[in-house]
């Protein structure tokens, strides 16, 4: 503890700088930190957060999925078959038969089928079975620091750290490579803009599967779903599926799944 406090306390006295340097190894990203504490400061993150900068590690085996996605490279035929998309549309329809008051509810308030929801919760997590198991403030830290995209995520970065001053993360909070976080695997910032308390216990847990089903719904809907309207590829909300992912296969697979599982 006391070794964070006092890093924390480096990282806050540190040299302005007008934005943190990025690198495409581990060797500067002590700096990074460094600079980027500053950053997070000036952006309103409190003491939580900034003590959660400083205790992050370079995450190599982030960066080494990053660099290495190849399933988005396959064919729509071999996508499906590699994510197991034969078994998610058997799971999901017995999901939504196992508990179809749940999903009426959820799609009543959101008005975005339920079987896109599934779809979606079977094509992440294998419906909450693998939500990862990296350190995701490491993780998403990372990714600011490396060059690759540091723009995009550095604004994940500062959430997550927002998220922690509020008690929803902590440093040994777990999520996948990209620091993506629950049921659905949410980027911290798409938890603060889009993240619901989908059980009503006044806490935004998106490893909860209330909260992050809810919350999936309340992405889609708030990204211009139209209740009653189809979803395929052509289809006025297949624009908002394109919202969730940006591969296209990943796209394609999703409606695919969701118009099976409803069959």
């Amino acid at each position: 503890m006391r070794r964070i406090l006092a890093l924390s306390f480096a990282l806050l006295t540190a040299t302005p700088a007008l934005a943190a340097t990025c690198g495409n190894t581990s060797s500067g990203f002590e700096a990074w930190k460094a600079q980027f504490a500053q950053e997070a400061a000036s952006a309103g993150v409190g003491a939580k957060g900034l003590a959660a900068l400083a205790a992050t590690s370079y995450a190599s085996k982030t960066i080494a999925a990053d660099r290495n996605q190849k399933s988005f490279k396959y064919s729509l035929e071999k996508f499906m078959q590699v994510r197991g998309a034969a078994t998610i549309v058997r799971m999901g329809r017995a999901r939504i038969a196992k508990n179809p008051t749940y999903y009426a509810k959820l799609e009543q308030r959101f008005g975005v089928p339920a079987e896109v929801i599934v779809a979606i919760h079977g094509m992440e997590t294998a419906f909450g079975s693998n939500m990862g198991n990296a350190n995701v403030l490491s993780a998403i830290s990372t990714l600011a620091y490396d060059c690759r995209r540091s723009d995009f995520f550095s604004a994940h970065a500062l959430a997550a750290l927002r998220l922690v001053d509020k008690g929803a993360l902590s440093s040994s909070t777990k999520g996948a490579m990209h620091g993506e976080v629950g049921h659905t695997q949410f980027l911290p910032g798409n938890i603060e803009t889009y993240g619901i308390d989908g059980d009503g216990n006044g806490v935004v847990d998106l490893t909860n599967i209330s909260d992050g089903l809810a919350s999936t719904a309340n992405f889609l809907a708030q990204k211009g779903w139209k209740p009653g309207q189809g979803y395929l590829e052509g289809q006025p909300n297949f624009r908002v599926i394109k919202e969730w992912n940006a591969a296209g296969v990943y796209q394609k697979a999703i409606a695919i799944m969701a118009s099976q599982i409803a069959q």
